[in-house]
């Protein structure tokens, strides 16, 4: 690239560069075979599809690109966001300008497939991108469960011959969820969400993903999907074993009227839940972005120049440049998540 190419789009940043604020995102819908309607129930949302498998809350991948609804910046899409501040959107723990993590809402009508992805060893071995992730249950039925991990003394052997006779199923760890409980599902370990739960996902920004068993579902076209079972191979991590359900625990703050627990932590991402009973101030600083979701009720962001709204079953996003800001509950005993790397 020319000198004098460089110097203009350094000229173009300067003469773009906005003020930091809460961003909002036009969420980016998937109407997979699996999905239901506790989206659009639950959250009051009306252009969701039939039926509502995903919606892509904070998102840069190119098959789902989010694009700011609020302020100076609407119209411009995460990759630009990203590319035109850098740092100063994304914080010091963030090497590349490329946003790290893909944040989902996923309704599980019926259960998903059976599938692994690569972690950060076996990706560069194989190819694909990593992808960790971890599930927050926002809401479950009675019998909701999750598949997670390989019963213990599965060996490749084994499995392989699981696969040949259908039988995949009886070689995993079944375990049942409960709404405010977690579960983390690192790169290599086998998994599938069953059928009965709303669930809050934060993910790598990766769309690997190698398909192992289907229980029989059958695609758009009527036909059963593709399976990628040699490549499923490949990246299992056959040391892997789910830890169960997370269970948030209390994290000392200096306001006894809210609560804030730890829900879980990674050299990947961070979750943390706010239980706001009234306004709780933020001390921010430039380490990372935080990614907000208010649960079960609005909450209002308030900072020096200006104020946004969360609503209720909305995302926003936080730059890590964002001075301190004050949640505050439009009643009390709001939830809000709270996602940061």
């Amino acid at each position: 690239m020319s000198q004098v190419k460089q110097n203009m789009q350094v000229v173009m940043k300067q003469e773009n560069h906005q003020m930091p604020y809460p961003l909002f995102f036009k969420p980016v819908y998937r109407n997979y075979i699996w999905g239901g309607n506790r989206i659009s129930s639950l959250f009051s949302r009306s252009n969701t599809p039939v039926p509502c498998a995903e919606s892509w809350e904070i998102s840069a991948r190119q098959d789902g690109m989010g694009i700011v609804e609020n302020g100076s910046l609407a119209g411009k899409t995460l990759e630009q966001v990203c590319y035109d501040y850098g740092k100063e959107l994304l914080g010091s723990h963030c090497e590349e300008t490329r946003f790290p993590l893909l944040v989902k809402l996923i309704d599980a009508n019926k259960t998903l497939s059976v599938q692994v992805h690569p972690n950060e060893e076996n990706a560069l071995r194989y190819g694909g991108e990593p992808k960790t992730e971890m599930w927050y249950f926002l809401d479950a039925s009675e019998d909701s469960h999750v598949y997670a991990g390989l019963k213990r003394g599965t060996t490749v052997r084994g499995f392989q011959e699981a696969i040949k006779r259908n039988k995949v199923p009886d070689s995993l760890e079944k375990i049942e969820v409960q709404a405010g409980k977690a579960m983390f599902i690192p790169g290599g370990l086998v998994h599938a969400i069953g059928a009965g739960s709303l669930i809050m996902e934060v993910q790598q920004n990766s769309d690997t993903t190698y398909r192992i068993y289907d229980w029989g579902h059958l695609g758009t076209e009527g036909k059963p999907r593709e399976l990628h079972v040699p490549r499923a191979l490949e990246v299992v991590d056959w040391r892997a074993f789910a830890t169960g359900l997370e269970t948030p625990f209390k994290i000392d703050t200096g306001n006894i009227k809210n609560k804030r627990e730890r829900v879980i932590r990674s050299d990947i991402f961070t979750m943390e839940r706010y239980t706001l009973n009234e306004p709780e101030l933020i001390s921010h600083d430039d380490s990372s972005f935080k990614i907000l979701f208010a649960k079960n009720g609005a909450v209002n962001i308030s900072w020096d120049s200006g104020t946004e709204l969360i609503e209720c079953g909305r995302s926003c996003l936080i730059p890590a440049n964002m001075p301190d800001y004050s949640l505050i509950p439009a009643s009390p005993g709001i939830q809000l998540i709270s996602v940061k790397v």
